[in-house]
C-alpha cells in the first residue's frame, strides 16, 4: 500500500475542502472561478499537490473566509520534514506524530518506540530481514531519539498513553542486560506527567487487542480528526475518517479498563526486573 501524501499537505487540503463546502461551492464551481482544472483542485484538497501561496489567497477571497493561519500552513506544507536531514525521505508515521499532541498506543510484542532505549532499538533493527548499513542504522536511531525528546519538551510536549502487553516486557530483545536497562527506563519515564504506562498482565488472560498493535494520534485543532495507524509486515494503514476511528477509540478505552493501574503496572515492571 503506498504511503499517503505528507500529513501537513493532507491537513491543509482538508481545511480548504471545508472552506469550499462552507462557501457552498462545488469543485467544478471553485475550479472555474480560480482558473484551475477540477482535477488540480481535487489533488490539492487531497494533499497530493503543493498549494501555491497566491492560490491560497485567492481561495480565501473566493470562499469569503479569512484564516490567519492558512498562509502559514501553506508555507509549512511546502517544507521538507525534519527527518529528511537524516536521509529518510518518506515516513508514513513520523510526519503525523510530529504534528500530534497525543499518542494512544497499544503495543503487544515490543516496547513502544517513544519509550525504547538506544540498545533496544539497535537490537530490534538488527533483527530485521533487511540489513542496515552503519549510517542507516545510526540515522534511524537518531530520528527515534529526536521523536522521544518531545516527551520532555516544555514548549511542545507530546502526551503518550501507552498500553503494553506483558509479553513485551518478557520478550528478551538484545539480551538480559539490554532488557534490564529497558525496563529500568520504563520505570523512570513513567514519572513524567505527560506519560501514562499501563500493562495488560498475562494473569488477565485473553484480551480484545491481541489481534494487532495500533496507535491513535490526536491533534490540537478540534476540527482535525485523529489518525489511526496500523503497521503490518509490508507497510502500514492510515485511517483518517469513518467509523473505524470510533471503533479504535472504544477498543483502546476498553483495553485501558482491562489493564493494570499505573502504580500496579510499574510494580509489574519491577517484578519482571528482579526475576
Amino acid at each position: 500500500m503506498p504511503t499517503p501524501p505528507p500529513f501537513r499537505r493532507r491537513r491543509l487540503g482538508k481545511k480548504l475542502a471545508r472552506m469550499r463546502i462552507a462557501a457552498k461551492l462545488t469543485l467544478d464551481d471553485a475550479a472555474k472561478a480560480l482558473y484551475r482544472t477540477r482535477s488540480t483542485l481535487h489533488r490539492i484538497e487531497r494533499g497530493e499537490t503543493i498549494l501555491d501561496v497566491h492560490l491560497a489567497k485567492s481561495m480565501m477571497d473566493l470562499y469569503d473566509q479569512y484564516d490567519p493561519d492558512l498562509l502559514d500552513q501553506a508555507v509549512r506544507a511546502r517544507e521538507p520534514g525534519w527527518w529528511t536531514t537524516f536521509g529518510i525521505e518518506n515516513q508514513g508515521y513520523v510526519d503525523v506524530e510530529t504534528e500530534a499532541v497525543e499518542v494512544c498506543e497499544l503495543s503487544l510484542l515490543v516496547i513502544p518506540g517513544l519509550l525504547q532505549t538506544g540498545d533496544y532499538m539497535r537490537a530490534l533493527f538488527a533483527a530485521h530481514r533487511l540489513a542496515r548499513t552503519k549510517r542507516w542504522l545510526e540515522n534511524d536511531i537518531r530520528v527515534r531519539r529526536i521523536r522521544q525528546e518531545r516527551l520532555v519538551d516544555p514548549r511542545n510536549p507530546l502526551r503518550l498513553d501507552a498500553i503494553i502487553d506483558e509479553a513485551a516486557l518478557r520478550k528478551v530483545v538484545g539480551g538480559p542486560e539490554v532488557m534490564c536497562e529497558q525496563l529500568r527506563h520504563l520505570r523512570e519515564v513513567a514519572d513524567l506527567p505527560n506519560v501514562s504506562i499501563r500493562i495488560l498482565a498475562d494473569a488477565g488472560g485473553a484480551h480484545a487487542g491481541m489481534v494487532s498493535s495500533f496507535a491513535l494520534l490526536d491533534f490540537a485543532d478540534p476540527l482535525e480528526p485523529p489518525v489511526l495507524f496500523i503497521e503490518h509486515m509490508v507497510g502500514a494503514v492510515h485511517i483518517e475518517e469513518g467509523n473505524q476511528l470510533r471503533e479504535a477509540r472504544l477498543e483502546f478505552e476498553h483495553l485501558a479498563s482491562q489493564a493494570l493501574g499505573l502504580a500496579e503496572s510499574i510494580a509489574l515492571v519491577e517484578r519482571v526486573l528482579t526475576e
